[in-house]
């Protein structure tokens, strides 16, 4: 099942829960989806992990654990899959959300020039945070549907394929 491939990369959560210093954490565990792997909160922590991934702003981790946390979404696989934005990855993904959200906005995209006055602060607003927060929040939308839908298929095809490797094996008997 997807289950033990996805725990072969994942860290004993018994082991982790065991320490003292985790005790606070103990009632999460008790929660059958926060910690837990099943395709429901699998497939919805890739697709919060991606969405927090595209958002421009600091503090995506934490926006990922409450989500996950309100929507009963595996903790773990929702932090993970914010990483898809790391320092290698920011600066093209948020050049291409800035982008589109230009290109919807209908406006020109702008050379980046800094000067450090007030009408510059002024017009980073309307100029560049609209086009980025709108681009950036379509792009998580798309893509955090898709990765939704692709875990939910692919978590399904291997069941299938489980299942059928099972009836060939019993067929041989």
């Amino acid at each position: 099942m997807p289950r033990r491939f996805i725990r072969r990369y994942l860290p004993d959560i018994d082991k982790l829960l065991a320490k003292p210093s985790m005790a606070w954490a103990r009632s999460i565990a008790a929660d059958p989806n926060l910690l837990h792997l099943n395709r429901h909160s699998v497939s919805l922590a890739v697709a919060i992990g991606i969405f927090c991934a595209f958002i421009p702003v600091p503090g995506q981790t934490l926006i990922a654990i409450f989500l996950c946390y309100q929507l009963r979404a595996n903790l773990v696989l929702g932090v993970v899959f914010i990483w898809i934005s790391n320092p290698i990855t920011i600066p093209p993904m948020f050049y291409l959300t800035y982008q589109l959200g230009a290109l919807i906005l209908g406006t020109e995209p702008l050379t980046l020039t800094v000067e450090l006055d007030w009408q510059w602060f002024k017009n980073l607003g309307t100029e560049i945070l609209m086009p980025l927060f709108l681009g950036s929040l379509l792009c998580a939308a798309v893509f955090s549907v898709a990765g939704y839908f692709t875990i939910l298929y692919l978590w399904r095809w291997q069941v299938i394929k489980n299942w059928e490797r099972r009836n060939q094996a019993r067929r041989k008997q």
